[in-house]
């Protein structure tokens, strides 16, 4: 259906509003994904009695029976705006309530004002039955009676799921979905088998939502009305109000255009072109009925919550990917064979090109949707009124340009690409501009220090790798021992530096100045990991080295073996006592603010795992420092920062550090 949606020990200096949330990272990525599988499948199955649901009605009652059962249901998903609102607003207050007791407040709360609008609405659709019916063609005005029926129900099973969104039970929630479906399918072919013909299709609709209403658990049952200490903001209802009510229109009020303009045999083509703008729809926001409590329920820090965000757009993208794959792979003689004969219109063609267009559409706005319900899970969003007025130039564009059914498409797929792209951009603006920078006491600085120096030390530490053995036995005394007043020596060491380090180094501006610092330990808590490969299984989404030294020492707690944990433990042993190379790189913008190390991850987090900490005053720390050393990747990785990384290995691609070596061999030192 269409309705399926949607510390550590802190430093008294550190600021620790800027610290990423190392425990929040894994777990919110892990619910999403295990939330966001359970509701696909059943998003899957529901997509299934659908389909089913559609060809059987379509064979059964012909284009023009099939475009009156479908126009009713699409009213039905009109009044999903007002039920979508209750279940949003419902899932949001619940996954933020701490107690069973504020949670079952806020159910009855929203019940019992869910009742009272479904019943409001019930009657205004039936006292405006009559004209509703002469709009829609439709031959009896005791269909939309019906439409009332089931709106009484539907307003209210809005709360029911989203309590049971809220509380993160998506198993259930997926149940609920799917005895929908099954109980629409075999009411309608139950009934229209009867007799009943299209009053059947709509009641078995009704009847699916009224059966929902009453098997929908858990739920906190009503055994208490007092509301006290309930504050439910009218913002958020509003909001929620704007966002489904352009979200109705745009999923939905072009098939009732579609039956006011053309005649109901191609409005019944339409209809069946319009269900797998249903299914698509369907299986993206069950990745969106999983991110909005989750993302509702985790910190507020745009940086910190992003990855639920990204995870989120990953999976609906795949979930398009293949839904839309899929439609291209299907012949177009099966959906002839499904739908019938009667559903190759000449004047338009096979079903299949009109339905992977309709399946573009709907993927692009469903990628709009999941930025949207991001954004209104963490605050009160002004895109819910962009979507909105987005929907009524949808209408507009529809009731001008109506020519065909595929130009109707077309300006929804226009439009649709224009609104993600405005989603899109001030998004990326956020998620570009790195998080401000934590204040901490100033570190002391002992002694300044040349880039020949640094460069000496950097490449003393990298002498023993692979890429240095045909390189070793020559120039041994010049790494070992270097004479830094030497320009020959400074040029050899700075070839063979760049031969490993070379794309490293040259991301360092320019004007970095290099200083021995002290580092005690309580500075610790300023320092990061690059994220590495190796760091990256162990980090959980934070890098400071307190946070991911604390984990590795879990895991060698319990014997896990591998060569980095290996490494580990035998650097532990070492650093206790000698070390061939102590001097650890780090770099920053100036003296007070966080710190990356560019190389001696392994020896920093082997002296943090030792019993003392005083292993770490074994250690010596040069420290580079530089305002624009937010624009190197390797202290803030960025997509600005590795567009620019990426930028310098295009330029210096053809230099080889090789060439420049084999000249100081030829010419000796």
């Amino acid at each position: 259906m269409t309705e399926m949606i949607k510390s550590e020990a802190s430093v008294s200096s550190v600021d620790e509003s800027v610290r990423p949330a190392p425990v929040h990272a894994k777990a919110l990525k892990s619910k999403l994904l295990g939330g966001s599988l359970t509701l696909l499948a059943g998003s899957g199955l529901v997509g299934v009695t659908n389909l089913l649901y559609n060809v059987i009605t379509a064979r059964l009652l012909g284009p023009t029976g099939f475009a009156h059962a479908t126009a009713v249901y699409t009213l039905l998903m009109l009044m999903s705006g007002i039920t979508l609102s209750f279940q949003v607003v419902c899932a949001k207050y619940v996954a933020k309530s701490t107690s069973p007791e504020s949670r079952s407040s806020v159910f009855a709360n929203l019940h019992q004002r869910s009742w009272l609008a479904g019943i409001a609405i019930s009657v205004l659709l039936f006292l405006l039955r009559v004209p509703l019916a002469r709009y829609l063609n439709l031959p009896d005005p005791f269909l939309i009676s019906l439409l009332a029926l089931g709106t009484a129900f539907y307003v209210p099973l809005g709360v029911r799921r989203g309590y049971i969104q809220g509380i993160h039970a998506f198993g259930p929630l997926a149940i609920n979905f799917m005895l929908e479906g099954l109980v629409r399918l075999g009411g309608a072919f139950l009934l229209i088998e009867l007799g009943m013909g299209v009053k059947g299709a709509v009641l078995a609709s009704v009847l699916a939502v009224i059966v929902s209403y009453f098997v929908a658990l858990p739920s906190p049952g009503l055994t208490s009305l007092s509301f006290r200490g309930v504050a439910i903001s009218a913002q958020e209802g509003l909001q929620a109000i704007v966002f489904f009510c352009g979200q109705t229109v745009i999923n939905n009020f072009d098939i009732v255009l579609v039956k006011h303009f053309f005649p109901p045999a191609e409005a019944g083509f339409y209809a069946a072109v319009a269900l797998v703008g249903r299914l698509v729809n369907m299986c993206a926001w069950s990745v969106v009925n999983t991110m909005f409590p989750v993302s509702a329920a985790a910190a507020s820090d745009e940086h910190e919550n992003s990855p639920v965000l990204v995870t989120s757009l990953l999976l609906v993208f795949l979930i398009l990917s293949v839904l839309i794959f899929g439609l291209w792979m299907v012949p177009s003689f099966l959906w002839k064979t499904l739908f019938g004969a009667h559903f190759e219109l000449g004047n338009y063609g096979a079903l299949a090109p009109l339905l992977i267009l309709y399946a573009i559409t709907t993927g692009v706005y469903s990628l709009s949707s999941v930025i949207i319900t991001y954004e209104m899970s963490r605050k009160i969003a002004n895109t819910s009124w962009v979507q909105l007025a987005f929907s009524g130039a949808l209408v507009l564009g529809i009731c001008v340009l109506h020519q065909t059914l595929r130009q109707v498409i077309l300006v929804q797929l226009v439009l649709m690409v224009i609104l993600l792209f405005i989603l899109i951009i001030p998004l990326l603006r956020r998620q570009l501009t790195p998080p401000p920078l934590g204040v901490y006491s100033s570190l002391r600085l002992r002694s300044m220090l040349t880039e020949e120096e640094v460069m000496a030390e950097f490449l003393r530490s990298e002498f023993h790798h692979h890429e240095f053995n045909d390189y070793r036995r020559e120039f041994d005394q010049v790494v070992r021992h270097p004479d830094l007043n030497s320009s020959r020596e400074n040029a050899v060491r700075q070839a063979l530096l760049f031969l490993r380090r070379g794309a490293m180094w040259r991301e360092l501006p320019a004007d970095t100045r290099w200083f021995e610092v002290e580092l005690k330990p309580e500075d610790l808590s300023r320092v990061r990991f690059f994220p590495r490969a190796q760091w990256r299984r162990v980090s959980e989404g934070s890098f400071y080295v307190t946070d991911v030294v604390e984990r590795i020492r879990v895991q060698l707690e319990s014997s896990v073996q591998d060569d980095f944990f290996s490494k580990l433990r035998s650097l532990s042993a070492s650093v206790r006592h000698d070390l061939e190379n102590p001097t650890i790189l780090l770099i920053g913008v100036d003296e007070t603010g966080p710190l990356t190390i560019l190389d001696g991850n392994h020896r920093v987090a082997a002296a943090m795992l030792s019993p003392s900490l005083s292993a770490l005053g074994r250690l010596r720390f040069i420290c580079g420092f530089s305002p624009e050393m937010t624009r190197c990747c390797w202290y803030s990785t960025n997509v600005n920062t590795l567009l620019r990384y990426l930028t310098n290995l295009v330029r210096y691609f053809s230099y080889s550090p090789e060439t420049d070596i084999g000249r100081f061999q030829e010419r000796g030192l």
